[in-house]
């Protein structure tokens, strides 16, 4: 059987992705380096072929067998990015050229590669670019990450031929819970912030806009853009988005839905400067080319994901294993320790 090829599969998005994957009969290999363990894939781990490797060095022999290549690999957010802005390109640029060219290479035909919404970023205080920008209008990438995610589409979209057919998913802000769940994501920090202690932390008023989509109605519109007719999507962009919110009323949205589930919260506007995002995008584009809706509302994924949080006892809320960059640095540090040390546990060698 031909499987899907997911790169990254270990992640937030992607555990989640493997899954849906699964429910719908596709068999899934899985790449990913494993920074955050497996622990996003403890419900599923005896049902995914599991590679466990870096998407830098792809060795071809993984390319054998699979029909599609699904990349949300790479760095994901800007804080990591301007960290290592050197492994961010090599992750987020290079790694994804090079998997198309083992793709074309191998004859697999269908590749579909994450971006980003924070393309479009027009930032605050810019009133007059405030407006619905859709596929055909022009990016502005303002950091590492978003510039590394507009020159991967630029050098993936030049490879499509009647052989090759890559796919580009601008997704918004993502939300819910998953597996490798994180809290450093808008929705999913308000909702941390309110159990943890009771407010949630408004930067900047909340004055600026996002677009917003589940982390389901994410693996959805990936698993759209395998199913849909190659001539749909060859060499197409399509953003994924559910809503475009002021993070002032996110913050009541999802106050209104914690209430519904027993925890009442503040919301405390903090004026003080911070770097901010915002931008509006349009979701029209997969709707009527794939006819391909979000479904799941920003209240129904915040009760959910109280409710998930509590199941699975993801309520240790300062852990770094939730938040891409501190975990990062964590492990870096880490590793420096651990070349000098040696083993844990273990005597030393001695030279």
């Amino acid at each position: 059987m031909s499987k899907i090829l997911l790169v990254g599969g270990a992640g937030y998005i992607g555990s989640v992705l493997a899954y849906e994957l699964l429910e719908r009969g596709y068999a899934v290999k899985i790449l990913d380096r494993l920074y955050f363990g497996d622990e996003g894939l403890r419900d599923i781990r005896d049902r995914v072929d599991l590679i466990v490797g870096d998407m830098r060095t792809v060795d071809a022999a993984v390319f054998a067998d699979v029909s599609c290549v699904i990349n949300v690999g790479g760095l994901s957010n800007d804080p990591t990015a301007e960290y290592n802005p050197r492994a961010n390109y090599e992750m987020n640029t290079i790694a994804t050229k090079q998997l198309a060219e083992q793709c074309v290479a191998s004859g697999i035909r269908r590749y579909i590669f994450a971006s980003s919404c924070s393309i479009y970023d027009r930032g605050v205080g810019t009133e007059s670019a405030d407006v619905l920008l859709d596929e055909t209008s022009e990016a502005h990438p303002r950091a590492a990450y978003s510039s590394s995610k507009r020159e991967a589409e630029e050098l993936l979209l030049a490879m499509a031929s009647d052989s090759f057919c890559p796919v580009v998913l601008r997704k918004g802000t993502v939300y819910g819970f998953s597996p490798r769940m994180r809290y450093d994501l808008v929705v999913n920090t308000f909702v941390k912030s309110a159990l943890m202690m009771g407010k949630m932390i408004l930067h900047y008023g909340g004055e600026m806009w996002r677009p917003l989509v589940d982390v389901r109605d994410a693996a959805r519109a990936y698993i759209a853009c395998i199913e849909a007719p190659e001539e749909k999507v060859r060499g197409e962009i399509f953003n994924v988005s559910f809503h475009n919110v002021r993070i002032s009323e996110l913050a009541l949205r999802v106050r209104a839905a914690l209430r519904e589930v027993g925890y009442d919260t503040e919301i405390v506007p903090d004026y003080s400067y911070h770097g901010v995002r915002s931008y509006r995008v349009s979701a029209a584009k997969i709707q009527r080319v794939l006819d391909f809706r979000s479904k799941v509302s920003i209240e129904e994924s915040v009760k959910d994901m109280v409710k998930q949080i509590q199941k699975y006892g993801y309520t240790d809320f300062d852990n770094p294993r939730y938040y891409n960059i501190r975990w990062m640095r964590l492990l870096e540090e880490a590793h420096k320790v651990v070349r000098i040390t040696g083993s844990v546990f273990e005597a030393k060698a001695q030279a």
